[in-house]
């Protein structure tokens, strides 16, 4: 999980606290045993603003793609239904009515989206995808030090980002999942459309993703890339992982240094942002070059330092995985 950026300070290691105890989901597919990190076929899934546009839109694609979502959430609104799912008025009374969920997905506004990630916190859920951006800073740094002091393997995505797929499986997303076919390749990044453009080019090469994760691009996020790099790492369903990064702070290159110290599989990159001009935020709130900090020129050198492969367009990023994989 990725230390505030903000103003280049450190709230701590507090990622050390959850990482080691999030385990990949073990799911049954038709008598054989997969693995897939974060999500699988037997996943539960509540939505959090499920009467909302975006969170009834998305719920009838997740559920059309054959997520288990056993319950939504809007206040005010239990006793209806979305697409045939129940609502409650709360993520407690949820749960206490169907049963265990694994993970919550939050299409709550800005200004809510804190308080709704830390009700499903406090109701047990162990895994939460904020799809929500314009989240504030400030509420994030309270949301990141719950989860700190929760531990007991409880994680988080996002905010302002895609979601999670397990194609085949599971998507506890946004992403546009005709792009994805199940296959060995593990996907992370810190862009959302950059990441369907990588998974098209993977899969037009037919090479299939295992999971593919989109951590988000705010300055303050839950699992980051060496979290995810590190569940791919112990995944006997990955062979080779593709990490999507973006100018802006120091992920990258703490990725590039636990690549080269424990990565035991191969590793292609891609890092967007090389005209970006100093000190203008491109898109995500945490793309921002500060002199010489987060530059993708420091990004790339980082990552070819540590023998990763770095592509200069995403349709580069079929051969090199080929090539990385002799």
């Amino acid at each position: 999980m990725r230390h505030c950026t903000v103003g280049h300070c450190t709230i701590g290691h507090w990622s050390l606290v959850i990482v080691p105890l999030v385990i990949a989901s073990l799911v049954i597919v038709k008598g054989v045993r997969r693995m897939a990190i974060l999500v699988g076929r037997e996943t539960r899934v509540l939505v959090q603003g499920i009467t909302g546009r975006e969170g009834e839109f998305h719920t009838r694609l997740m559920l059309d793609y054959g997520t288990r979502i056993v319950a939504g959430v809007t206040p005010g609104r239990g006793g209806q239904q979305v697409h045939g799912v129940p609502v409650f008025d709360s993520v407690r009374q949820a749960v206490e009515t169907v049963g265990g969920v694994d993970v919550s997905i939050v299409f709550v506004p800005a200004p809510f989206a804190a308080d709704a990630v830390l009700e499903a916190l406090d109701a047990g859920v162990k895994g939460i995808v904020i799809i929500t951006e314009g989240i504030p800073v400030h509420d994030m740094l309270k949301v990141a030090r719950a989860f700190e002091l929760a531990g007991d393997g409880r994680w988080f995505i996002g905010p302002n980002c895609p979601g999670i797929i397990t194609p085949g499986e599971c998507k506890v997303g946004i992403m546009p999942s005709h792009v994805f076919v199940p296959g060995r390749i593990g996907v992370i990044s810190r862009s959302g459309t950059l990441t369907y453009e990588v998974v098209a080019e993977l899969t037009r090469a037919g090479l299939g993703q295992s999971t593919c994760v989109g951590i988000g691009g705010d300055p303050i996020i839950g699992l980051d890339f060496v979290d995810i790099l590190r569940l791919f790492n112990d995944d006997p369903q990955t062979d080779a992982v593709v990490l999507i990064g973006e100018i802006g702070g120091t992920d990258e290159e703490e990725a590039a240094a636990f690549i080269e110290r424990e990565m035991r599989k191969p590793v292609v990159a891609f890092v967007a942002g090389k005209t970006a001009p100093e000190g203008k935020r491109m898109g995500h709130a945490g793309a921002i070059i500060m002199g010489r900090m987060g530059t993708a020129q420091s990004k790339i050198e980082a990552f070819q330092k540590a023998g990763v492969p770095v592509a200069d367009l995403p349709a580069q990023i079929p051969d090199l995985l080929r090539q990385a994989l002799g």
